[in-house]
């Protein structure tokens, strides 16, 4: 049996006669109080092949999902420990889905969603509106140092939407994992998915999936 001393070497030797170095090996330990303990941040939307999430006035036409994608989104809602949401986004979701499953002609995938939706513990970043409902919390100060001390809370994973507030968050480099769900149109403009960044940030892609329509989904995650 080699020593660790003696398989060091050995590995060093191999990948200079393959063309690079080896790198380091850590034999330490993991603190466990220290692994493990942030929740994580995902930022999910739709998005045009262009990279927008709404075409120029808002539009969001061009996104109407398929019943598998639906679907998907709504699985994703009812697995959600917190969603964070931007007052825009926020003023259009729940102008809709409050009541949506109480409409004439709702499908069940409809009302299952608009129950989730109502269910999930939702936070709202604004400083124009004094009044949220359907097991929501208002925040008025600064986003970046909530969602901070929101990642080092207990509970379930954290999804955030919105262009505005999701890219507070990614400057400050807050996103732990980012869903892409392209769909096969060019808008020419509007919201951009992604905002101007002061660094690089590298990915890891771990999903990729396609729906029906030519929709695909790339599930990236920050590497840290």
């Amino acid at each position: 049996m080699l020593s660790p001393e003696r398989e060091d070497y050995l590995r060093t030797r191999i990948a200079h006669r393959l063309g690079f170095r080896a790198a380091p090996v850590c034999m330490c330990e993991i603190d466990s109080r220290e692994a493990g303990t942030m929740r994580k941040l995902t930022f999910a939307m739709n998005m045009s092949l262009d990279g927008y999430i709404a075409a120029p006035g808002d539009d969001l036409g061009w996104g109407v999902p398929s019943d598998e994608l639906f679907q998907w989104w709504s699985d994703r809602v009812d697995a959600t420990g917190l969603a964070l949401y931007g007052r825009k986004l926020w003023e259009t979701m729940s102008s809709h889905w409050p009541t949506a499953g109480k409409q004439p002609g709702a499908t069940p995938a409809e009302i299952e969603f608009a129950d989730r939706w109502r269910d999930m513990p939702k936070v709202v970043f604004s400083s124009t509106i004094d009044k949220v409902d359907w097991n929501t919390r208002l925040v008025t100060g600064d986003a970046v140092t909530e969602i901070t001390r929101l990642k080092a809370d207990d509970g379930g994973p954290m999804d955030i939407s919105g262009a505005t507030l999701a890219a507070a968050a990614m400057r400050a480099g807050l996103i732990d994992e980012y869903v892409l769900v392209t769909a096969p149109v060019l808008v020419g403009g509007g919201t951009p998915f992604f905002t101007a960044l002061d660094s690089w940030v590298n990915l890891n892609v771990v999903e990729r999936r396609t729906f029906p329509g030519g929709v695909v989904l790339t599930r990236y995650e920050t590497r840290r």
